[in-house]
C-alpha cells in the first residue's frame, strides 16, 4: 500500500514536556527529602525537584530517579551500573533494551538539568507530518510499525535505523522494536501525526526530502 508523506516540521528538544506527572514530582520530592511538597503549586514542582536533586551526589541522585522510574523492570545491580555509565555516556542512546530508552532519556535529562552538565545530554526529535493514502478507500490505522515502514523510503541510507532494521522496514517482517524506536505517536485523525523519537535514531538531516512516497506490505494471512 502506498502513501504520500509530507514532513511539516522537525525540531530537536532536550526534554519531553509533560513526561513527568504531578504524582512523579511529588513522589520524587519525597524521596529527595523535600519537605511539604504537597503544599507547593503544581507549576513550581519541576524547579523544586531540580533544586532538591542537587542536595545529593550525582550518582546517588541518578539511582533515586532510575529506581523511581525503572525499579520494577531493572535490578539494583543494573541501576547501579547505569548510574555509573550515565556520568560518562548517553546510556539512553545505547541501552540494548530499546523499549527502555525513552524512560532512560527522561531520567538522564532530569539529572542533567539538575546538575547543569555533570551528565552528558541527549536529544529527542519531534516530527509533525501528514500521511495520506494514495488509495482513497484505504482505512488502515497507522501504527508505530507501519509508520517506520512508510518512512523507510524517505530516510537517507546513512540513517542508523536503515542499518539496524533495514529488513523489517523494507519488507513485511514483524517489527516489534518499532514500539521502542517511536517514543510517542499521536494523531486525532489518522492523517496528521506528531512523532517523538531519539535524535540518535531519527533527525532532520536523515530526510533528503520533506515530501516522499512510502509503502508497506500487508503481512500474508497464514490461516
Amino acid at each position: 500500500m502506498k502513501y504520500n508523506i509530507k514532513i511539516n516540521n522537525i525540531k530537536t528538544v532536550d526534554e519531553i514536556k509533560d513526561y513527568w506527572t504531578t504524582d512523579d514530582y511529588l513522589q520524587l520530592l519525597e524521596k529527595f527529602n523535600f519537605p511539604d511538597a504537597g503544599t507547593a503549586k503544581k507549576e513550581t514542582l519541576h524547579e523544586l525537584l531540580l533544586m532538591a536533586i542537587t542536595d545529593f551526589e550525582p550518582k546517588e541522585a541518578a539511582i533515586i530517579v532510575l529506581t523511581h522510574k525503572l525499579g520494577e523492570l531493572l535490578t539494583e545491580g543494573q541501576i547501579e551500573q547505569i548510574s555509573n555509565d550515565m556520568l560518562i555516556d548517553t546510556v539512553c542512546e545505547e541501552y540494548p533494551e530499546i523499549e527502555l530508552q525513552y524512560a532512560l532519556f527522561n531520567c538522564n535529562q532530569l539529572v542533567y538539568k539538575a546538575f547543569n552538565g555533570t551528565f552528558p545530554s541527549a536529544n529527542a526529535t519531534i516530527i509533525d507530518c501528514s500521511i495520506t493514502p494514495k488509495d482513497a478507500n484505504t482505512d488502515i490505522k497507522i501504527t508505530k510499525e507501519i509508520l517506520l515502514k512508510l518512512f523507510s523510503n524517505g530516510l537517507s541510507d546513512r540513517n542508523i535505523l536503515k542499518r539496524l532494521f533495514g529488513d523489517q522496514m523494507d519488507g513485511n517482517a514483524a517489527f516489534p522494536e518499532a514500539e521502542g524506536v517511536i517514543w510517542e505517536l499521536k494523531s486525532k485523525d489518522n492523517c496528521n501525526f506528531n512523532i517523538t523519537a531519539s535524535t540518535n535514531l531519527i533527525k532532520d538531516a536523515d530526510f533528503p526530502s520533506l515530501e516522499f512516497e512510502g509503502k508497506f506490505e500487508v503481512a500474508p494471512d497464514n490461516d
